[in-house]
């Protein structure tokens, strides 16, 4: 058998696709994990839970979607070289098998994605909404984690052809009942915020001023959305601001 015979053997072709592929597949993880770290990516996700859960394995997320997307070249060279190499001779099958992976490489990342801007969604969220004294806050940023997650799900589930019609369903009843549970579990959270609104726009009061609200005095420390923190001596008011509004301000002149 001479040198043109062997290199025109599927086998060999095969063989030699399978370890350009490997080759290919390294190096484009190697490549998106430098690109993911030039662009911030570690920072965006630190202390995410899933950044942590990867970490405990010994990874991270930058890796973990770097790999990602070299097995998915890797799955590509050894399907082609198996069709080159004459091991599976359907082509329904094989064109099954490419219209597929990719399907599942993308729903793969939609997931990851998502379980990152659910779990970001959640310490953002909850750090905006700390100051804020109201028992049924604690439940908004559970809310808006489980609202990514189950959008990430359906996104991902449509990727591989699942019918997504009844979960999307799901989905409108599910943000209906939310806002009309939320407007009315919520309704002191969202009078706090309209009068949190109006005091921002108007500043009847600022940061400094020395101020009374019923049997409250104190100098104004900071004002936000929902809240005004009052300063006297050792001992800090946090007050809702729509205790503001139904109680009244006294700006206390020296």
């Amino acid at each position: 058998m001479d040198w043109q015979t062997l290199i025109d053997e599927p086998a060999v072709i095969a063989a030699a696709v399978l370890v350009l592929g490997l080759v290919v597949g390294y190096l484009v993880g190697r490549l998106n994990e430098e690109l993911l770290t030039a662009s911030g990516v570690p920072e965006a996700v630190e202390g995410t839970p899933f950044e942590r859960t990867a970490q405990s394995l010994g990874t991270s997320t930058v890796e973990i979607v770097a790999r990602l997307s070299a097995w998915f070249i890797y799955g590509i060279a050894v399907l082609t070289a198996i069709h080159i190499a004459q091991l599976l001779d359907t082509d329904a099958f094989w064109l099954r098998v490419t219209e597929f992976i990719p399907q599942v490489f993308v729903a793969v990342l939609v997931m990851i994605v998502g379980f990152i801007v659910a779990d970001k969604s959640e310490l953002t969220v909850g750090e905006y909404l700390r100051s804020v004294k109201l028992p049924q806050v604690a439940l908004i940023p559970k809310l808006v984690k489980y609202s990514v997650l189950y959008v990430a799900l359906v996104v991902a589930l449509g990727q591989v052809g699942v019918h997504v019609t009844a979960l999307l369903i799901l989905l409108a009843i599910y943000a209906v009942g939310i806002v009309a549970v939320g407007a009315y579990a919520f309704k002191d959270f969202l009078v706090s915020s309209a009068a949190g609104i109006y005091l921002l726009l108007n500043q009847p009061y600022g940061i400094g001023d020395r101020v009374r609200v019923g049997d409250q005095t104190g100098i104004v420390q900071e004002v936000d959305l929902f809240v005004t923190k009052i300063e006297d001596d050792s001992e800090e008011y946090i007050v809702p601001n729509r205790k503001i509004f139904e109680d009244g301000i006294v700006r206390v002149r020296d």
